[in-house]
């Protein structure tokens, strides 16, 4: 918990300086193009991840399994268009990481193996 409290001090704060920076470098109207552009994609790429994710769990209810992997890919969906609806540099980066499938699946073994680690060590229980 200390270090969210540290990433949502240090990010913002180092998204600011990028986009100072950008400003100096490339000009402001071309920083707050690119700042809209990845809004723009952003949200196209998190509506289409966002349906196709949508239609997996669908077809997987129906055929009566858990959709626990499509899960994991909707909640990836959701925190990756929400980053890229943030401007700055770094949020839009790390939201295309969650959108695109290749490194989804590298966030989502990464979720699974921090959960397996917490109910290993008995700091969360699963009540049947």
């Amino acid at each position: 918990m200390r270090y969210l409290f540290l990433l949502i001090i240090l990010i913002p704060a180092l998204d600011i300086s990028l986009l100072l920076v950008s400003g100096k470098a490339i000009g402001l109207w071309p920083t707050i193009a690119l700042i809209i552009l990845t809004g723009i994609l952003g949200a196209y790429l998190a509506k289409r991840e966002g349906l196709q994710t949508i239609r997996r769990v669908q077809e997987q209810l129906s055929y009566g399994q858990l959709p626990g992997d499509a899960l994991l890919d909707g909640i990836c969906v959701l925190i990756g268009g929400t980053l890229l609806l943030t401007p700055g540099f770094i949020t839009d980066i790390t939201g295309f990481f969650f959108l695109f499938p290749p490194s989804r699946k590298a966030i989502k073994s990464f979720i699974i193996k921090m959960w397996q680690r917490r109910i290993n060590k008995g700091r969360i229980k699963i009540i049947k």
